[in-house]
């Protein structure tokens, strides 16, 4: 109980905060991303990648998750499969009783504590990160934007929280109909499957996707989609080890 309240305290200043340090970290951008330049230009040389895979639930991402991590370790690379929300932090369990539909949050609390589970493992994803060792993400930022957004919440004020944590390396979106995702097994069985709420998740992944995303059609059997993800993993893996410099999310 203690434990719980005291991080739901932080949280009112956390997102009081989120905002007006958004705008902070904007105005001192080109400082910030200069002097994140020159940190890690003694790390670049055995950088590991950031790598996060989204999609909608049932998208085939955990599944993909594990078999990129064998496939790389398999050809030495140093990597690590993580997940969001981690559950097994403070936060963490507070979000899991949530998703189970043991407890309920106001729609901006919960947010903001999807958002503090992945502050609160930032530094640590550094240090792996500048160590060599990747990380292949099961959701990150762009999920509880996504998802926070499809319940009716502003999209800006739910990329605020967010911004100035690591930027991903490489960001692959396991596309799939909603109804497709709908009919595999196991559906259902948290808050979120439900499959109206999803087709609102699409669209606003939409309008987050970028140029940059690579999209694989999970439609496909799970070996193809396994082929592709390899390839285009690899080659990031490749070139942040050969000196792609580290950034933050939604700085500009």
């Amino acid at each position: 109980m203690h434990a719980c309240h005291f991080t739901l305290s932080k949280l009112l200043n956390f997102g009081a905060a989120a905002a007006q340090r958004s705008s902070n970290i904007r105005i001192s951008n080109k400082c910030s991303s200069r002097r994140v330049h020159m940190e890690n230009n003694h790390h670049n040389d055995a950088r590991g990648a950031l790598i996060v895979l989204e999609g909608l639930d049932r998208s085939g991402k955990t599944s993909q998750s594990g078999r990129l991590v064998s496939y790389l370790n398999g050809l030495g690379h140093p990597v690590e499969s993580w997940r969001f929300p981690d559950r097994d932090t403070a936060v963490g369990k507070m979000i899991s009783s949530y998703l189970s539909n043991q407890s309920q949050l106001d729609d901006h609390t919960i947010h903001l504590l999807f958002s503090a589970n992945r502050w609160e493992k930032r530094s640590l994803m550094e240090t792996k990160l500048k160590s060599g060792t990747s990380l292949v993400v099961d959701r990150y930022s762009y999920s509880g934007v996504a998802f926070s957004s499809a319940k009716g919440l502003d999209m800006e004020w739910c990329k605020a929280p967010e911004v100035g944590l690591l930027a991903p390396d490489l960001v692959v979106y396991l596309d799939i109909p909603p109804e497709k995702a709908a009919e595999r097994g196991g559906y259902g069985g948290e808050r979120y499957e439900k499959l109206e709420f999803q087709k609102s998740v699409a669209q606003y992944y939409k309008k987050l996707s970028d140029a940059s995303w690579k999209v694989i059609d999970a439609c496909q059997p799970m070996e193809d989609v396994e082929k592709q993800l390899k390839e285009i993993v690899l080659d990031c893996v490749k070139s942040c080890k050969n000196g792609k410099s580290v950034s933050q999310l939604w700085l500009s």
